[in-house]
């Protein structure tokens, strides 16, 4: 049975008069559905806007799902109230972009990490102390900083709390918000390998969301592409990065960049992302597509297994990667 398993997820906004006029419904995530293991690292990529931040907040009932199931450990969660949801905040934990604006800047790390042991009733208040301690020396702190705001670290110092503070509570799922977006590129590496050690000692599950292919290549177990609230393809992370089979996939691998001045440099997408309150017939991404015809302007296709559980929404799977830019 898997850790969580999403099942036809669905939600949709209604839109200001500057966005698509009064009563316009704006469909965030549409009919979303995927598994996530124990232990296992599933990556949520897409562009901004695409409907990632919004699933993860749906798994945790940050938001309520117009309809579908969020099942964990076979409890569906979309049915709890907040009372009945309490527990569940213990087991599923997130992890957000922004490492200053999700601590609070009046608290020091010390009352950061000791809040959700004291709400959670996990130590007695004779070892709360210890307990924070030990949180920061799992993620390269010291106990010297215990007492310290979150307005005299670094970033990538900061988002060390934000990860100590998940952990606090002995979850089972991360949700990683773009949890190293914010980061400089060293520092990034630093907490992406900070993650899978910690991943490893705890059997940890992580959703890694993202916006760059190039981010989570070596952390992810199997990764999601998702466009304009649908997945499009499903697959594990050595195919997708060796045999992509949606044409939105290839220009996202397109698009990572190689430190080499006399590597071939992709042509750009064509055309802007479609409006989410007035999507285009057929296939969301025909607009923008290479391989476009006819039936992908009238048709949409469904999610489908191309073979090993590769699944891909794209009526011309087959053809996809002649315009892909291998990397040496």
């Amino acid at each position: 049975m898997p850790l969580l398993q999403i099942e036809n997820l669905r939600k949709s906004f209604r839109t200001s008069s500057t966005l698509g006029g009064s009563g316009a419904r704006l469909v965030a995530v549409n009919d979303v559905s995927f598994t996530l293991e124990q232990g296992e690292t599933l990556g949520l990529v897409g562009e901004s806007g695409c409907g990632k931040s919004t699933t993860g907040k749906l798994i945790m009932q940050l938001q309520k799902a117009d309809q579908g199931r969020v099942l964990f450990n076979d409890t569906d969660l979309t049915t709890l109230s907040a009372r009945q949801m309490r527990p569940f905040r213990r087991q599923i934990q997130m992890i957000f972009q922004d490492p200053f604006s999700s601590l609070n800047p009046r608290m020091t790390v010390s009352s950061i990490l000791s809040e959700p042991l004291i709400i959670h009733k996990l130590v007695p208040a004779r070892q709360i102390r210890d307990r924070v301690i030990e949180l920061l020396e799992k993620v390269g702190l010291t106990a010297e900083h215990e007492q310290r705001y979150s307005h005299e670290f670094s970033g990538g110092q900061r988002q060390r709390i934000g990860i100590a503070r998940a952990l606090a509570v002995e979850p089972q799922l991360i949700i990683a918000d773009e949890p190293v977006s914010a980061l400089d590129l060293s520092v990034q590496a630093q907490i992406l390998n900070l993650l899978q050690e910690l991943q490893q000692q705890h059997n940890l599950s992580y959703l890694f969301i993202a916006h760059d292919l190039a981010v989570i290549e070596h952390v992810s177990d199997r990764i999601a592409v998702m466009y304009l609230g649908n997945i499009v393809e499903l697959t594990d992370a050595e195919t997708l990065y060796k045999n992509p089979r949606h044409p939105y996939t290839e220009a996202l691998l397109n698009a990572v960049p190689v430190a080499d001045p006399d590597h071939p440099r992709p042509a750009p997408l064509s055309g802007e992302i479609p409006s989410p309150v007035n999507p285009p017939s057929g296939c969301y991404f025909h607009p923008r597509c290479p391989y476009a015809d006819q039936l992908c302007r009238e048709h949409s296709p469904p999610l489908t297994d191309s073979g090993d559980k590769h699944l891909v929404a794209c009526h011309h799977s087959e053809q996809v990667g002649q315009y892909l830019i291998r990397r040496r």
